[in-house]
């Protein structure tokens, strides 16, 4: 390439673009002018200072008006698609500034992740294709701490924990509950305590999920750590391996009720952590942004 090649300047402005198309359009620069609210001196003016940015002659001036060249023609296919283009980008970035667009951050435990959000989750998100969600699985402690640190929006809990200094919203009950092998012949299941079931091999989700971490802390409290057969990735997994007798499991009494005609028996546990509340939390921040207002409006709408 020759050193002495002149760099071209590739600054254009979007707004001349739009006077040269306006040009090719009505056939004539007066006409142009007077669509974009120019003088006829400052249209001509802004088109020469057009050609000297792509570096050749775009239009060929005559009394009878003014003719695009071969580049002209060439420039004004390519102005359409940039103008196109540059109207998406703004009707894009408008939505963003008025907050109709965006990523909300959602934390929530085991039990919302698995029973209560999903379908309630994809009512919104169709609801509102412009929002988007990034959706992450703790435990609820864990949760609160995220909202706190701000890097999260809304978070969804358990009643048990301290929501101090946050928004907090009762939602849903979610009720704990016992699967048990059935028996033979099939009772009724009585109701028990959750130490009761320690001495008996369990079925569980991953060590990692928050459910699992809750029941440890559970059974810490009694000193016994519970011996997990196997885990799964979710509760009719986890039933399925129940239901075939390899030992009993934890779960949303929801994710149970889907499995009280196989091979299972549900149990109410006694203990009083059984019985809660799944609440959405938030924070002062959370409230100033239309995407998570729209999502908790939502939630609880629903």
């Amino acid at each position: 390439m020759s050193s002495t090649r002149r760099a071209l300047d590739y600054r254009v402005d979007p707004f001349d673009l739009q006077l040269f198309s306006a040009v090719v359009e009505h056939g004539t620069i007066t006409a142009a002018a007077q669509a974009m609210s120019l003088s006829l001196a400052a249209a001509s003016t802004r088109l020469k200072t057009l050609e000297h940015r792509v570096g050749t002659k775009l239009l060929q001036r005559s009394k009878a008006g003014a003719e695009p060249t071969d580049a002209g023609r060439a420039l004004a296919r390519r102005a359409h698609r940039v103008l196109v283009e540059l109207d998406s980008l703004h009707v894009e970035m408008a939505a963003f500034g008025r907050g109709l667009r965006g990523t909300v951050r959602l934390l929530c435990n085991t039990a919302a992740m698995s029973e209560a959000l999903p379908p309630r989750l994809g009512r919104f998100l169709v609801a509102h294709p412009d929002i988007d969600l990034e959706l992450q699985e703790l435990p609820s402690d864990a949760v609160l701490e995220a909202l706190r640190r701000g890097v999260a929006d809304v978070g969804v809990v358990a009643d048990y924990v301290d929501t101090a200094g946050l928004a907090a919203q009762a939602w849903i009950d979610d009720e704990l509950v016992a699967l048990l092998p059935a028996t033979r012949p099939r009772r009724k299941s009585n109701a028990l305590h959750f130490a009761q079931l320690l001495d008996r091999p369990f079925v569980g989700l991953s060590a990692e999920s928050g459910l699992s971490r809750f029941l440890l802390q559970q059974a810490a409290r009694s000193g016994r750590v519970p011996h997990h057969r196997v885990r799964v990735s979710n509760f009719d997994a986890v039933a399925r391996i129940v239901e075939a007798g390899v030992g009993v499991a934890v779960m949303p009494l929801s994710a149970a009720n889907r499995w009280c005609d196989a091979r299972v028996q549900i149990a109410r546990l006694k203990d009083a952590w059984a019985k809660r509340r799944l609440l959405i939390c938030s924070t002062a921040h959370a409230e100033t942004l239309p995407g998570a207002r729209s999502l908790i409006e939502a939630l609880l709408a629903a």
